[in-house]
């Protein structure tokens, strides 16, 4: 059987922003993202990616946090999406309804977005018990590239995350992932990249939450051959790489894995 001809597609550049986050406070956090992204992106760049309720901390507190989807951080995200040319993602608290959500946002330049809200709670941190559960896989495209949108604790469960039919190119996971779990972080993220053949890219948060939680950051990309392209423990970080289409078709005619894979649904 010939192998399958592959369009041409450009090069991904991606800017990372390892933040630190103000506890519950989402004037304060909307400011210094604002000036931190001034300062920091200096090139044009694809994509924007920012951590888990980057504009809050990871807080349960979802009555008193939670926005509408024409809130003031979504207006933010559209605000910074226009500016910097580019997409902007990242989750926060959304009320849609009467249900509270832990939301990732994929804001295009020209004010659509998509959404995609979090399957997997944290019961460890009464997470299921503040927030509704998602039901539904997103995968949004840029530059012709396919990217599966995730949640932090979404990591952990690589059925959810199986790459069926080589559907996706990337695998984007934002997160507020304790430091105190850090080696399990470090571990699964080059798993998922190696299992499902494809760029891996995770975007935590560091320093100290409202719960005296730290959290030690360890941001990185990682390609389909488990190497990696980013990596930044511990600080605060603002970072644009650059991630090649033509490896990932490479990685796959080579070790053609996926063909081999199981056949399954998710039923629930």
């Amino acid at each position: 059987m010939e192998a399958p001809a592959y369009t041409k597609i450009e090069n991904l550049k991606v800017t990372v922003f390892q933040a630190y986050v103000f506890w519950e406070n989402i004037e304060k956090n909307l400011k210094n993202l604002t000036l931190r992204l001034s300062m920091g992106v200096r090139e044009k760049t694809d994509l924007i990616v920012l951590p888990e309720m980057f504009n809050s901390g990871f807080s349960m507190n979802a009555a008193a946090l939670a926005e509408e989807m024409d809130g003031k951080t979504m207006q933010w995200m559209e605000k910074m999406a226009r500016l910097y040319d580019c997409v902007v993602t990242g989750s926060l608290i959304i009320k849609d309804g009467d249900k509270y959500y832990n939301r990732l946002i994929w804001m295009d330049k020209n004010g659509e977005y998509k959404h995609y809200d979090k399957r997997h709670l944290f019961g460890l941190g009464d997470e299921d018990k503040n927030y509704d559960q998602g039901k539904d896989k997103l995968i949004v495209e840029l530059k012709g590239w396919k990217i599966r949108l995730a949640i932090c604790y979404d990591l952990r469960f690589p059925v959810w995350l199986r790459n069926v039919d080589q559907e996706y190119d990337i695998l984007l996971l934002v997160a507020s992932w304790p430091d105190k779990r850090s080696s399990h972080w470090r571990a699964l993220i080059p798993a998922r990249a190696i299992e499902n053949q494809c760029f891996v890219i995770g975007v935590n948060r560091v320093g100290h939450d409202g719960n005296q939680i730290y959290h030690s950051g360890h941001s990185m990309c990682i390609d389909p051959y488990g190497k990696t392209v980013y990596y930044k423990p511990e600080d605060e970080d603002l970072y644009t790489f650059s991630i090649n289409y033509e490896e990932l078709i490479l990685n796959r005619r080579q070790f053609p894995f996926l063909k081999d894979a199981d056949q399954f649904k998710i039923l629930s």
